[in-house]
């Protein structure tokens, strides 16, 4: 696996990604509002394994292209790296307001294969993983590149969908905390740019 000096960056940045409101949260907590809780953690349900294609095509896609183009792993680290710069640089910026997405309330278990069918064509989420992931793995380490990043992307996708489950449990309190609370808002963007920011610039910087 990679060295620790990587592991707890990762598991930091993974964290931050993870508790950070975003349109995954407002998804399931409309999935709950309309169709109660048990639609809404179907839904979860299927967002993270929706998440499961996106962390094998960017394990088999990646290692593959490392393997071949060698060239390419210090491209996409950099590329990456910008890329977490960029999302940190976004989370200082006023967001705009999020109105819940819309949904029909129709069976609970419909919920869940509409939600891997929304995962799977995310393109920003695979966008994710492609840029995220490869930081992380480490070339010299004695474990293929392909398991490392299934495993590290395992990890991401439990994360992101713990926290969509606990948005299912505290729906109403919780979209109501992330509108109302303006000042703690800005302070979580702006501790999470600044982190973000700081581990692209980092990671940028860090040799191959």
């Amino acid at each position: 696996m990679p060295a620790l000096d990587l592991l707890i960056p990762f598991f930091a940045a993974t964290l931050l990604f993870a508790v950070m409101p975003g349109p995954a949260i407002l998804y399931t907590a409309a999935q709950t509002m309309a169709r109660g809780p048990k639609g809404g953690m179907l839904a979860a349900l299927g967002i993270h394994v929706g998440g499961y294609v996106h962390v094998v095509a960017a394990a088999t896609g990646l290692s593959a292209v490392f393997r071949y183009v060698p060239e390419a792993y210090l491209a996409v680290k950099i590329i990456g790296a910008l890329y977490l710069i960029w999302l940190g640089i976004c989370f200082f910026r006023k967001p705009r307001e999020e109105a819940l997405p819309q949904v029909n309330a129709h069976s609970p278990l419909g919920a869940f294969f509409q939600s891997i069918v929304v995962e799977v064509l995310n393109p920003k989420a695979a966008l994710f993983f492609i840029a995220f992931l490869p930081q992380f793995v480490d070339p010299g380490a004695g474990w293929p590149l392909w398991l490392q990043l299934l495993i590290l992307g395992t990890f991401v996708n439990v994360a992101f969908s713990s926290m969509d489950f606990v948005t299912v449990a505290l729906t109403s309190t919780m979209v109501g905390m992330v509108r109302r609370n303006a000042v703690g808002q800005r302070i979580v963007r702006a501790v999470g740019g600044s982190v973000l920011v700081a581990l692209g610039v980092h990671l940028a910087a860090s040799r191959s």
